[in-house]
């Protein structure tokens, strides 16, 4: 007899399936694209699972929701930017105006049925996690009566994006002004801008959207107050487009095209492949003293001195110094053209302040406006969170280190909601209170992220989200460090074709409205 276990207590088995599926609360804080994901995806692969996804606005779609003004568009290919299982061959555009987006978001929503776990005017106020119970304890805004409400959970996701509240200028006298005043993400959308005399302060992606659009219609004068360079580019997708024999500068689908997308499933996923391998294999762009990157300064260069002949003194100012992909790229279709035009003003001197007739110059000289719109983008946001010890049970989608530079940001965000399924999972199966990461992974990563970006386009003299500390920090907290290849290789299995996550032999296409009842799951036990 083995005297080491004489002594020893009985051994207790744990009466409890294999799979042990015991219950856990997950709240989702978030319904746009990411939320939604985990909203098909979780009933889809998890089981037993209270899951309620929490929306401060009246509608889901997230960014999408909010920001309706003239001109707003998604700035990459529309192919590119929706779920790898619900494609959609009905784009009217190559670059989906965001109605048309939200739309799609709904509908998706409502063919998985997502909305049972969705509760709109919901803001989540306030998180903080009690060690002695291991769970999350959240306060909630329940936005139209204003009341607050108390919930837990097990498992807490930030599925909101970090530019969420909307940044006003801080100029003195905005207060003052008599006119119009609207940011691009607050749009007036009933305001009549025909004949008016409009100010524009900044020149970022919502801008380069808002003024070609604001610049035709009928008697109107623009003044567009501009104090950062910026890169236009080409409109992305561009050599994709040519590839597929269509016109880059004619950007709408023909009713032919749509139907032909419908009709053909293997024609239209070949579209798709095409437009991902194009967006695959340009991340040598983001290398510092590239071939791709040198290439792209003189290319766009030329491009803009073209574009801006008339005026050359705007490209003069406006073509930056820094690197091609430093800042956000933008491409800005009808942007540059715009600028040229005779009922608009580029001005680049400093605003000293807002008075009520309009903006007075450091040098001075005043302009009158009757309307005032501010495109000065978001304040970057986190949720308020007091955690015990690090971040048990916590994890983000699109948080720090998520963007991507080049690539598709959708396929990011799959495989991070994917990755987040898997560590819920692995509470549930293998009895864990929580998961956290390990600080020395924590430190690792940092490391990593700190030295790979040295050798990139975004450590470049430039003013960018990307950057800590109010876009000037020495650090890049906004990308992924590599491509997007990199990311899911990371997370998962690698593959040698740059579109392979868009094969239908990979692609997990959930159950039309019951996720949770799919085939496969029906024809084995439910557990890895």
């Amino acid at each position: 007899m083995d005297s080491t276990h004489s002594n020893a207590s009985p051994l207790t088995l744990k009466d409890a399936p294999v799979e042990n599926l015991h219950p856990l609360k997950v709240r989702v804080v978030g319904a746009g694209y990411s939320g939604i994901y985990l909203g098909i995806r979780i009933p889809q692969r998890l089981r037993n699972i209270d899951l309620k996804i929490y929306e401060k606005n009246e509608g889901i779609g997230g960014t999408w929701w909010e920001n309706r003004y003239l001109g707003c568009a998604c700035d990459i290919p529309s192919h590119s930017y929706q779920y790898s299982f619900e494609p959609n061959p009905t784009w009217s555009t190559f670059y989906a105006p965001a109605e048309e987006i939200c739309n799609y978001l709904t509908s998706a929503a409502e063919k998985y049925n997502v909305l049972r776990f969705v509760k709109l005017r919901h803001r989540v106020t306030r998180c903080a996690w009690d060690d002695s119970a291991k769970k999350w304890k959240l306060e909630i805004e329940n936005v139209k009566p204003g009341k607050t409400l108390g919930d837990d959970c097990d498992v807490l996701v930030n599925a909101r994006w970090g530019l969420n509240n909307i940044s006003w200028p801080q100029i003195p006298g905005l207060e003052s002004f008599q006119g119009e005043v609207m940011h691009s993400a607050a749009w007036n959308q009933i305001y009549d801008f025909k004949h008016k005399t409009v100010g524009i302060i900044g020149g970022g992606s919502s801008s380069i959207q808002i003024v070609p659009n604001l610049q035709k219609l009928e008697g109107i004068k623009l003044n567009c107050f501009v104090r950062s360079k910026a890169w236009i580019s080409n409109p992305f997708g561009d050599n994709a487009m040519k590839a597929l024999g269509l016109d880059p500068k004619r950007i709408e689908f023909s009713p032919e095209q749509i139907q032909a997308f419908q009709t053909d499933p293997e024609s239209h996923l070949k579209f798709r492949q095409t437009i991902e391998r194009e967006g695959n294999t340009v991340h040598a762009l983001s290398l510092a003293k590239s071939d791709v990157q040198k290439h792209a300064v003189e290319a766009f260069t030329a491009m803009m001195r073209q574009r801006l002949d008339k005026k050359p003194e705007i490209a003069d100012f406006l073509i930056p110094s820094f690197a091609v992909g430093c800042r956000r790229l933008t491409p800005g279709p009808g942007y540059l053209e715009a600028l040229v035009e005779d009922n608009v003003n580029f001005i680049n001197g400093k605003i000293a302040e807002i008075i009520p007739r309009g903006i007075k110059m450091e040098d001075g000289g005043e302009v009158e406006l009757d309307v005032l719109v501010c495109a000065t983008g978001f304040q970057t946001t986190t949720l308020s969170i007091n955690v015990y010890r690090r971040f048990p049970n916590y994890f983000m989608m699109l948080g720090p280190n998520s963007a991507i530079g080049t690539g598709s940001q959708t396929m990011i965000l799959e495989t991070e909601g994917d990755y987040i399924i898997k560590c819920i999972r692995k509470l549930q199966k293998e009895d864990y209170l929580s998961i956290t990461p390990k600080l020395a992974r924590v430190r690792d990563f940092q490391d990593y992220v700190g030295e790979y970006f040295k050798h990139t386009v975004y450590m470049d003299q430039c003013q960018s989200w990307y950057r800590s500390e109010s876009r000037q920090g020495v650090r890049i907290t906004g990308l992924w460090p590599g491509s997007t290849l990199h990311a899911l290789e990371t997370m998962r299995a690698p593959s040698c074709d740059p579109a392979w996550y868009l094969d239908p032999t990979i692609v997990d296409v959930p159950k039309e409205g019951e996720p949770e009842k799919s085939d496969v799951n029906r024809l084995r036990p439910f557990s890895y």
